[in-house]
């Protein structure tokens, strides 16, 4: 396998520095299933609205969010299947790592 050029490696730092926050990985977690409103996320990772609404924000601008809106309300999922595997290999290397 060879080096990716610098324009992807760049890119690959900036997609991974984004995803290592705990709010933003709950949010991650939260959605995988099933597509959710801001108001189910804020109960289910236990933060305020306000610090879901901006993490959700950081994750959308990243591309790793979809949404859509019904009504008044905006229900988000995550991007594409690509964002799961991620979270798949990294939860697998932690836990294999920690003998889990």
């Amino acid at each position: 396998m060879s080096i990716p050029s610098s324009d992807i490696i760049t890119a690959m730092e900036g997609l991974l520095s984004i995803a290592a926050d705990t709010t933003r990985l709950k949010i991650l977690y939260s959605i995988a299933k099933s597509e959710k409103c801001v108001s189910d996320i804020v109960k289910e990772v236990e933060a305020s609205q306000s610090l879901v609404s901006h993490q959700i924000r950081v994750l959308k601008n990243a591309n790793l969010l979809s949404s859509r809106k019904e009504g008044t309300r905006v229900y988000y999922a995550l991007a594409d299947h690509h964002v799961l595997e991620l979270l798949e290999v990294v939860n697998e290397h932690v836990c294999e790592k920690k003998g889990n």
